[in-house]
């Protein structure tokens, strides 16, 4: 299907502000002494700067052989980390506690970069997001971009479901403490920015040692509203990409 350029431009343009907020939040976690999931924070960055030169030609900074080494990187790193945590390896609060959806970002991003360069050949460089679609339709993988998109989509409803009204005030607990340092969940599990109080990682297992106990996450609704736009954004490039 055809892509509106404006409306490319838009997501071109959401896609840069996530990457310039998550590459803050890195900067602020240090800073102030939050916690925060550096690889997604890092992850996020990288595939904001990617995705917004994907929707608008004039944007890219790399040629696409780069990001697919690095996307390649990210997805066997959170694919190692979602392996850990089904064993009930020990969590760090500094690394995502639900690594599973990192791992199909990073695998759409390999499959729109090897989409790409083909749905580019002999357009121009200028054609963005409108040469992608065309001649991606005829692609005999789609059907896995399909079910890629419908992932994103489902993870979206589930981050947007567990925002409160109310910030919640996330705590990582230190060292494995007992319960009570987080109500109704197991000793030493820690929430992620898109779980919500109360509530415990996907996999068990406890808690590296925190460097600074007790200490509250950072801006878990603004982490949650990124994770939210990241993937509208992935899940509407794969749509038009088929």
């Amino acid at each position: 299907m055809g892509a509106p350029a404006w409306l490319t431009a838009v997501f071109a343009a959401i896609m840069l502000t996530v990457a310039v907020y998550c590459a803050g939040r890195l900067v602020a976690a240090r800073r102030w002494r939050r916690l925060t999931e550096l690889d997604a924070d890092a992850g996020h960055v990288l595939m904001g700067v990617a995705m917004a030169g994907m929707l608008v030609a004039s944007l890219r900074i790399a040629p696409a052989g780069l990001w697919e080494a690095v996307f390649a990187a990210g997805a066997a790193w959170f694919g190692w980390q979602a392996l850990r945590a089904r064993r009930g390896a020990p969590m760090s609060p500094w690394r995502c506690l639900n690594p599973a959806p990192h791992l199909v970002e990073c695998a759409a991003m390999l499959y729109m970069l090897g989409v790409l360069p083909r749905s580019l050949a002999g357009r121009g460089a200028a054609s963005g997001m409108g040469a992608m679609s065309a001649t991606a339709a005829g692609s005999r993988v789609s059907f896995l971009g399909l079910l890629m998109a419908l992932f994103m989509f489902g993870y979206v409803v589930r981050v947007a479901d567990r925002l409160t009204v109310r910030a919640p005030a996330l705590a990582v607990p230190s060292a494995c403490r007992g319960p009570a340092a987080w109500p109704d969940s197991p000793p030493g599990s820690a929430p992620s920015a898109d779980s919500p109080p109360g509530s415990a990682p996907s996999a068990g297992g406890c808690a590296a040692p925190d460097p600074w106990p007790g200490r509250p996450y950072l801006a878990p609704r603004c982490a949650a509203l990124c994770k939210i736009a990241m993937g509208i954004t992935m899940g509407y490039m794969l749509v038009a990409m088929l």
